[in-house]
């Protein structure tokens, strides 16, 4: 089992807080995070379970815990807004502790205290698999189905492209799970970070039962050989695993690889360590990619690595067929400078030059005034402004704050000079915003992949990005189905012109008549919209203008910014001529 004593005893100190993390899920806590880190203020692990934020400190000591942890954990309550406090001592605790914990009681604090012996019997009464049950869907079936017959077949490769929302890791740890019932395998999942690694073993604990344990190998934990050799489940991080190969260090014996984001391959790293585990390979071990975004800005091709995908299911798709939330897509046109176009001259301009030259000054005020609008159209309103700096997501954050019909915070990592939010900070106001005290995130650069963020149904992008990775990964934040969610409202703001050739573009294809694959019930029944708009109303002139000037489309979403590839027609809105 995941969690015994001499599992225990063995474990270091991350591990021990992961394996109090994975009873917490097993015992049906909600919205379990971990933030135990340098400057985490004193809390290791946070869930929720009753309506009730629970706070855990875990001590991996061999000494016992005193009185003094205890201060500092009711400390990191307050500092993080929990209403009942743990402490979790590998090595129980000392009697003054105890006697603490016995006056706080009476003051109405809950403070709970767990040592080895009760966390053992907290996992006795586990139930084999947690209590998380997910129904599949009939693509992510149909994806499974597909995986395993390849696999059974005596292929070796395999690519998954699931737009975000649409459960591609739940699709890799079904497939895992069926595999390994039938036949015990050992798995590698490789991430090119961190907290996508970390995020990676969270999402597989609800497919393990109590008895099959997991590995996390980042660089931060220290594993033996014998770990390494034996693990059924290894979760790994690129450098470190590229690292251990150049040392001259050999993986031998897994079945699987499993590389996440897999649109990342194609670099030197992923390169040797394919090579050297020879996946995908005749003599190798199945070789299964993940991505929602399978574009490359060097044009390397996925399927060289993972074959041709055995399942697609782009947002247009999961659009199409009911299975993301319905699309109200507004992109705003109210600071394009028509005067200033007129008096361009010549026949192909870049999008370097036509943004400089059409769009005016930012429009802060102008974004709250329409949030605030949307506000009162959903009905229980959540929203990601998604902003290019610091300095504006902190005063997005202070402007919407102002007009008081919401609460909003600013979240961000550590950009290029150091300027950081301390980890303490950043996973209160995530927690929060989990809970629903807060309202709106104002973020920079921190929810495109691997932070995990509850479903959100408004989404205001401020943030210019010529990603098509990135655009869809932000959108995606908001298209997962969520109970009593019509639609997601996206404010676009992005003054660039290839941002309303991408709002075309997806306009277009929603558009477009395939219709619902049959059999497949389309379980929402509004319509995807795509609209350009000024503020009091939509603004088909500008989109018609756009529609003339862009003419391929495609081509201008994907073009550089220095490319001439736009051709302005004779006419302007308005019946003006050039």
């Amino acid at each position: 089992m995941f969690f015994t004593e001499e599992s225990l005893k063995s474990a270091t100190w991350q591990s021990f807080e992961r394996a109090v993390a994975r009873l917490l899920v097993h015992k049906g806590f909600d919205g379990v995070r971990m933030v135990g880190q340098s400057r985490d203020r004193g809390a290791d692990v946070l869930g929720h379970l009753r309506g009730k934020r629970w706070l855990f400190q875990v001590k991996h000591w061999r000494h016992k815990v005193g009185v003094s942890v205890i201060g500092e954990t009711l400390e990191a309550m307050r500092i993080y807004r929990a209403q009942v406090p743990a402490i979790v001592a590998l090595n129980g605790f000392e009697a003054a502790a105890q006697e603490h914990q016995k006056s706080l009681m009476g003051r109405h604090i809950p403070l709970q205290l767990w040592d080895t012996r009760i966390l053992l019997m907290q996992a006795s009464g586990l139930q084999d698999f947690p209590h998380i049950y997910r129904e599949m869907r009939p693509y992510q079936e149909r994806a499974v189905q597909d995986i395993l017959s390849v696999y059974h077949k005596g292929g070796k490769k395999a690519l998954v492209v699931m737009a975000t929302g649409l459960g591609k890791t739940f699709v890799a740890c079904e497939t895992v799970r069926r595999i390994h019932a039938l036949t015990p395998i050992r798995v590698l999942v490789i991430a090119h970070t961190n907290e996508l690694v970390y995020q990676l073993e969270k999402a597989f604990w609800p497919f393990l039962n109590k008895s099959q344990d997991t590995l996390v190998w980042n660089g931060y934990e220290q594993l033996t050989e014998s770990q390494l050799e034996k693990a059924f489940l290894v979760f790994s991080c690129l450098n470190t695993v590229d690292g251990y190969l150049r040392r001259g260090g050999d993986l031998e014996g897994f079945d699987i690889v499993i590389v996440d984001e897999c649109h990342h391959v194609g670099g030197q790293m992923y390169n040797m360590i394919l090579r050297d585990l020879m996946a995908g390979q005749p003599n190798g071990p199945f070789l299964l990619g993940l991505t929602a975004t399978p574009w490359r800005p060097d044009d390397a091709d996925l399927t060289a690595y993972f074959g041709d995908p055995v399942v697609t299911v782009d947002i247009v798709k999961g659009l199409k067929q009911g299975f993301l939330s319905n699309v109200d897509y507004r992109m705003y046109t109210d600071n394009i400078n028509w005067d200033s176009l007129a008096r361009l001259r010549g026949k192909n301009f870049s999008p370097r030059q036509i943004n400089r030259t059409l769009f005016i000054t930012e429009w802060d005020d102008a974004v709250i005034y329409e949030l605030q609008a949307v506000w009162k159209e959903q009905k229980k309103p959540r929203a990601i402004v998604f902003c290019g700096t610091i300095d504006h997501a902190i005063t997005m954050r202070d402007r919407i704050n102002a007009f008081g019909f919401c609460h909003a915070a600013a979240v961000y990592s550590q950009t290029a000079a150091g300027r950081a939010m301390e980890p303490s900070e950043r996973n209160r106001i995530l927690c929060d915003f989990h809970d629903g005290t807060l309202d709106v995130l104002c973020a920079v650069d921190i929810l495109n992949e691997g932070v995990d963020v509850p479903d959100v149904n408004i989404i205001v992008f401020q943030r210019v990005t010529h990603s098509r990775r990135i655009f869809i990964q932000q959108l995606g934040r908001g298209l997962r189905l969520a109970k009593d969610k019509d639609k997601v409202i996206v404010l676009d703001f992005v003054s660039d012109i290839r941002r309303f050739a991408a709002g075309i573009n997806l306009k277009d294809s929603l558009l477009d008549e395939d219709g619902p694959v049959p059999g497949s019930p389309i379980r929402i029944h509004l319509n995807h919209k795509v609209t350009f708009r000024k503020a009091g109303g939509e603004d088909p002139q500008t989109e018609s203008f756009i529609r003339k000037w862009l003419e391929d489309v495609a081509e201008i979403e994907d073009a550089g910014i220095d490319a001439s590839v736009l051709k302005f027609p004779p006419e302007l809105p308005g019946g003006r001529r050039r």
